[in-house]
């Protein structure tokens, strides 16, 4: 293995890891930290893929701005995390479906393969102009950036949803 598989190893397996921790963490303050974490192995991906205007733009403007934003927010809000409430059958209904399209995509990925290569002897040599920039950001990068920015609007709302108090929620426990 080279070292550049190897980084490229380290950076996934970091961006899993954080990635599950934002999801299981119940306290929305380590939830936050774990996202950070997420994005900073994000954009070490993307240095890994010789993208550095992207990986310098999402540590600024998403782990920088967008993570201290959801930080003041949950704690403007006090959000603790509280006992979960127990499942009822729309959420329970919710993650089957979910899991199934989860599995389905699974699936489709290994029925037809790896995805193909992009062909970067068709694409520009890469200098300090910001056209090859964006010519290359609409074009070879333009999913991770797709991905990335639902996921964070995912994250978002995540936020909201736990940082809301609920009238209810006494009667529930």
């Amino acid at each position: 293995m080279t070292i550049g598989q190897i980084l490229f190893n380290l950076f996934a397996l970091l961006t899993l890891v954080s990635a599950v921790g934002v999801v299981v963490n119940r306290n929305a303050v380590h939830a936050a930290m774990c996202l950070l974490l997420s994005l900073v192995g994000v954009a070490g991906l993307f240095v890994a893929l010789h993208a550095y205007l992207l990986a310098f733009l999402l540590l600024l403007v998403y782990a920088g701005a967008i993570v201290a934003l959801f930080l003041f927010i949950v704690m403007l809000l006090d959000a603790k995390g509280d006992a979960r409430p127990t499942l009822h059958k729309l959420p329970l209904a919710a993650r089957v479906l979910a899991l199934g399209l989860v599995a389905a995509g699974v699936a489709s990925f290994y029925a037809r393969g790896r995805l193909p290569a992009p062909d970067v002897s068709a694409a520009p040599a890469v200098g300090v102009s910001l056209k090859l920039y964006a010519y290359q950001l609409f074009t070879t990068y333009l999913l991770p950036v797709q991905i990335l920015g639902f996921l964070l609007l995912i994250a978002m709302l995540g936020v909201i949803v736990l940082s809301k108090r609920f009238d209810g929620m006494e009667d529930i426990k």
